[in-house]
This record gives structure tokens, C-alpha cells and sequence, in this order.
């Protein structure tokens, strides 16, 4: 089984206007509300791979209500915590070409919450496999609390794939206990090196920071241009095909569900790399965010071009 890790989910609602007007009424009628957070974007691939899935976090009031009959209908089993606060709503406005996004904070939770969390997420880790842990944290919890998770999972040999950024990721990497995968963007690679990122050749030099060592697996997405990857001391550039794109918005969550299937079906390195990579491209030919065609992948993971770089 694979456990997919939302602390901090949201109700994703989409307004698609062909004009937004300041200061003015704005009706729509073509209106999408779905169960988000990128944890959940996670689940919902798995899921269209065939993969077993259970999905954590927390939840809390009517909101909360509507994303857990949205997962159970997905079929993804439902390990969420209740939270006294409300879940969050985040609305992205499609108009005029361009995206605006209003996101709410999300709930304050209590120090009771997160022991319950912990408590329940030591029991549910024993049945994983692998566990993605994606996205922000809520408020009241400390920058440390993924390292909390990455100490418990390694307890329990589930390997750990970790997408988040800031100080949660840098306190991460520090800790004594390693995620299995990390997939940071250039921007986020650049946080991590303390310096600027144009080129190739300066991703690579980022990857090889001593604050790195340790993780088997570093995925570096460069959106159309494909991706920079390094997998123990090797390294691998990753060239993916023009295709129409539609919507890019989960395509990252898409990848980490492409790679913890890969890394549960012990894939080979380079068919890892491949399968990983194509669930990134499916998603951004679907309208639905952390959602793609399974008829496609065998095409997907053909198109892609993948070779070795030499240090």
C-alpha cells in the first residue's frame, strides 16, 4: 500500500471567466470544486494506476465533510484526522488568459491534533510501503514535523518521498533520517544551494551539495524542459515530448505518484525515471488537475528521451 501525506488540504474551486472585471459583479457559470492539496493530487493518480491507497491529514468541518466523501468515492481509504477548524477553501479564476489565485491559511491545529496525528500515522505506516508526504504545513506546526514522519516511517522501512520547500524542506534535509526522494523545482533548488540557477550546469553543481547527501533519489522538474536527476552518484537529464498542453497545475504531484508506483513495482532505474516523469506529462494533456489517461502511458514513456551525464 502507498500513504499519502495532506496536512494541510483545501477544497479547490475554479472559476473560469472570459473576463474578470475589478470592482464589479462577476457571475459564473462554469464552476469545478474538488478535493485538493497536493497529497491528494498524489492519491488521485495512484489510484488511476491501480495502486492501493490510503490518505492522511486532517479534516475538519463541512469542507472537510465534502472532501472525505470525494476520496471514499474514489475509492482511496480515508486515514484523516478530525480537526476542530474548518479545512480551507483555495479558488483559482481562469480569465483573460492568465490564472488568480485567492488561498486561504487553513486551520490552527492544536497540540492535541498532532499527537492523535502521530499516534494514528505510526499505526497506519506499518501497512505502507512507501509514503508521500506533499505540500505545506497548517499552522501549529512546527518546521520540524515532517522530520517526525521521515523518523517514524524509517522505523517501519516505508521509504519516504517528499515534496515541500521552505523551511520545512531545509529542516528536513538536516535530520538524521533521509527521505528516499525529494523533488524540488529550479527555485526551490536554488533555496537549497543558497545561490542563483540559470543553467544546466549550475543545477547539476546544486545537486552535488554536501546537504543532499544521503538521498537516493533527486528529481528536479524543469516544466517543458523535462528534468534534471540524480540517483546516487549518477546523473540523468531527461528530455520530454511537446505535447498540447491543457493544464500543468498537479503535474509535480503527478510525478511523485509516477515514481512511489515505480519504486513499489521496483521498477529499474531508468524505467523508473521514465515512468515517473510521463505522469507528469499526462497530467498537464488532461483539463482535470491529478488526472491522467492510463491508455497513454506506454506512448508517454516511449517519447521520452533520457541519457546519462558524465561529472
Amino acid at each position: 500500500m502507498i500513504l499519502t501525506v495532506t496536512m494541510n488540504p483545501s477544497v479547490d474551486i475554479r472559476y473560469n471567466l472570459e473576463h474578470f472585471n475589478l470592482d464589479a459583479v462577476n457571475r459564473v457559470a462554469n464552476v469545478s470544486k474538488t478535493a485538493g492539496g497536493k497529497g491528494l493530487n498524489v492519491s488521485r493518480v495512484l489510484i488511476q494506476l491501480g495502486e492501493e491507497v490510503a490518505a492522511t491529514g486532517f479534516l475538519g468541518g463541512s469542507l472537510g465533510s465534502f472532501i472525505r466523501t470525494q476520496i471514499s468515492d474514489l475509492l482511496i481509504k480515508d486515514r484523516f484526522i478530525d480537526s476542530i477548524e474548518d479545512t480551507r477553501n483555495c479558488i483559482a479564476i481562469i480569465h483573460d488568459g492568465q490564472q488568480t489565485e485567492v488561498l486561504e491559511s487553513g486551520p490552527v491545529i492544536s497540540e492535541k491534533e498532532q499527537t492523535e496525528f502521530l499516534e494514528q500515522f505510526r499505526s497506519y505506516v506499518k501497512n505502507a510501503e512507501i509514503v508521500t508526504v506533499s505540500g505545506s504545513l497548517p499552522k501549529g506546526l512546527d518546521t520540524n514535523f515532517y522530520t517526525k514522519l521521515l523518523e517514524i516511517a524509517q522505523e517501519h522501512d516505508a521509504k519516504v518521498l517528499l515534496d515541500t520547500s521552505g523551511e520545512a524542506l531545509k529542516v528536513s534535509l538536516e535530520s538524521v533520517c533521509k527521505p528516499y526522494l525529494i523533488k524540488p523545482n529550479e527555485d526551490e533548488l536554488a533555496d537549497i544551494a543558497g545561490k542563483e540557477i540559470n543553467t544546466k550546469e549550475q543545477v547539476i553543481e546544486a545537486l552535488q551539495n554536501p546537504v543532499l547527501d544521503g538521498i537516493p533519489w533527486i528529481v528536479v522538474t524543469l516544466g517543458g524542459q523535462g528534468a534534471l536527476i540524480r540517483h546516487e552518484d549518477q546523473f540523468y537529464q531527461v528530455q520530454i515530448p511537446k505535447v498540447e498542453v491543457k493544464n500543468p497545475v498537479g503535474s509535480g504531484d503527478s510525478v511523485i505518484a509516477g515514481f512511489a508506483a515505480g519504486i513499489r513495482r521496483k521498477l529499474a532505474d531508468e524505467e523508473l525515471i521514465k515512468f515517473g516523469i510521463s505522469m507528469g506529462v499526462l497530467n498537464a494533456m488532461e483539463e482535470k488537475t491529478g488526472h491522467i489517461d492510463p491508455q497513454k502511458i506506454e506512448w508517454c514513456t516511449d517519447q521520452i528521451d533520457m541519457k546519462k551525464i558524465t561529472i
